[in-house]
């Protein structure tokens, strides 16, 4: 004999509305959704039946009639109704925000490093919450750029930095200062870059100050750097006003190191580079009237010049590098286990000063320098104690001698140097040439477009400069030898 089962039928119709409405609303399968229910119901039930009743609860998804059955006989859900309508209410809302919750994070754990568009609703403490649609994303002050003010009603581009479960739900942390977001906002603005013609090989930023974007095409008829800056700076434009005019410079990647970092120096225009693989670092030669250009404002144009290439720089003059050569075989002239023979060698091999030897790997130095393993380990050893002992020194001296002393080497991990209390200096114009080959791209990038697009600069080092370079071994240039902010960032250590 069939089971006889009870049906709610006033309350059908309406019950597969809500399931709908909570489908579309909330984005959750409606599945998932009459699972919710039925759990719900079950769990009242026990809650006011008897937690070890078996109690059965099913809900017909064409017609919506709810069957139920207690201990294997059928029960009428309309007494179910009214002894647990609340409960079950409650329940169902929790069941349902639980759905939502796993489908949001199902939703954005896989858009992480995406960009997003959104509003900002509300700002709390300087953080600021930004409707995302479906969800809300929460950008933290230390995402924000620097100098910029949001307010309710701002809409802004972020990039999702992370999703994860908190007690309050699902939270999307957003960041608007992470280079990533550069790249993805050219690849929304430059057609070429989503198409992937053009390659975005680096991007070093000071964010709400300066960037640096090193970019290369593998078609010889699209010229990089112009179609980046588009016709009348008008792609370069847009993403300047997204990051709240901070500036943009581009400029062409290049395998060759020394090509590269002649590149990412512009708006300078450099005489000479000379690599030390060994210890990797860069020498980078420029006239006088270039120097402070090099340099930038408080070490920024060397700083992400570095960054960008993965190189330590110096920026010398000609004659200053003549002068620290000298010394630094003076200096090394005086260990006991270099002596006068061997100095000239070492400082033609790159190594200008004491640091350069305390940082050498011992197997590169013996290799390079003729020397024995044991000899090149001993050498590194003495000259590591001169310059702690220099180092010591110039702690113990008044602030001022201190900070003329201490080296200022553009490193690729160089934190800004005050960057919040002073703005970059202003771009330079792109080069005349930077679009000859791309139809699209203008001849000039204007002012406005605050980018430089700098072309490739042939600044490779001579023939016999590649013979003094050690063989590659790069390793971590060591920290600043006195306390206080260099004088001048991107000149070298004067042991």
């Amino acid at each position: 004999m069939a089971k006889r089962q009870g049906t709610v039928r006033p309350m059908n119709g309406e019950l597969l509305r809500q399931v709908d409405a909570i489908r579309r609303e909330k984005n959750i399968d409606a599945e998932i959704v009459f699972l919710g229910i039925e759990s719900a119901l079950v769990s009242a039930a026990k809650k006011h039946l008897g937690a070890d009743l078996d109690v059965a609860i099913t809900i017909d998804r064409a017609s919506g009639n709810i069957a139920a059955t207690l201990n294997g006989r059928p029960m009428d859900p309309s007494t179910l109704g009214r002894i647990a309508a609340q409960t079950a209410k409650q329940i169902i809302i929790q069941k349902i925000r639980e759905a939502e919750r796993v489908s949001l994070m199902e939703d954005y754990a896989d858009q992480v490093g995406a960009i997003v568009s959104g509003q900002v609703t509300r700002v709390e403490h300087g953080n600021a919450v930004v409707s995302l649609g479906r969800g809300e994303g929460f950008l933290p002050r230390s995402e924000q750029v620097p100098g910029e003010t949001l307010h309710v009603g701002d809409r802004l581009r972020a990039m999702i930095l992370e999703v994860r479960e908190s007690s309050g739900g699902v939270k999307i942390v957003l960041t608007r200062t992470h280079p990533d977001l550069v790249a993805r906002l050219f690849e929304l603005e430059v057609p070429e870059v989503a198409d992937q013609i053009i390659a975005i090989e680096a991007i070093a930023r000071e964010p709400g100050h300066r960037t640096k974007v090193a970019v290369t095409s593998s078609d010889s008829r699209v010229d990089a750097v112009g179609a980046c800056v588009g016709i009348r700076g008008s792609r370069i434009k847009n993403i300047v006003e997204e990051l709240a005019g901070e500036k943009i410079d581009i400029v062409r990647y290049n395998e060759s190191p020394q090509v590269f970092i002649g590149n990412a120096l512009k708006p300078a225009e450099v005489k000479e580079i000379l690599l030390n693989r060994d210890i990797n670092r860069a020498t980078v030669l420029v006239a006088e009237d270039q120097l402070s250009l090099a340099i930038g404002k408080k070490g920024q144009n060397v700083r992400l010049a570095a960054r960008l290439s993965g190189w330590n720089i110096d920026i010398l003059t000609p004659g200053e590098y003549e002068q620290q050569r000298s010394k630094a075989a003076e200096q090394l002239a005086a260990l006991a286990d270099v002596g006068p023979d061997l100095a000239p060698d070492l400082v033609a091999l790159g190594y200008i000063s004491l640091a350069d030897i305390a940082e050498a790997e011992a197997e590169t130095l013996a290799r390079a320098s003729g020397v024995t393993l044991d000899r090149a380990r001993i050498i590194i050893a003495q000259a590591a104690a001169m310059v702690a002992e220099s180092e010591a020194k110039a702690a113990q001296a008044p602030p001022a001698q201190a900070e003329a002393a201490a080296p200022a080497t553009g490193t690729p991990t160089d934190a800004p140097a005050d960057a919040a209390t002073e703005a970059p200096e202003a771009p330079t114009q792109a080069p005349a040439d930077a679009a000859t080959e791309a139809p699209e791209a203008p001849t000039q990038a204007p002012t406005d477009a605050a980018a430089t697009a700098a072309p490739e600069a042939p600044t490779q080092a001579p023939a016999d400069t590649a013979a003094t370079a050690a063989p590659e071994a790069p390793t971590q240039a060591p920290a600043d030898a006195a306390p206080g902010e260099p004088a001048e960032p991107g000149r070298p250590p004067q042991a």
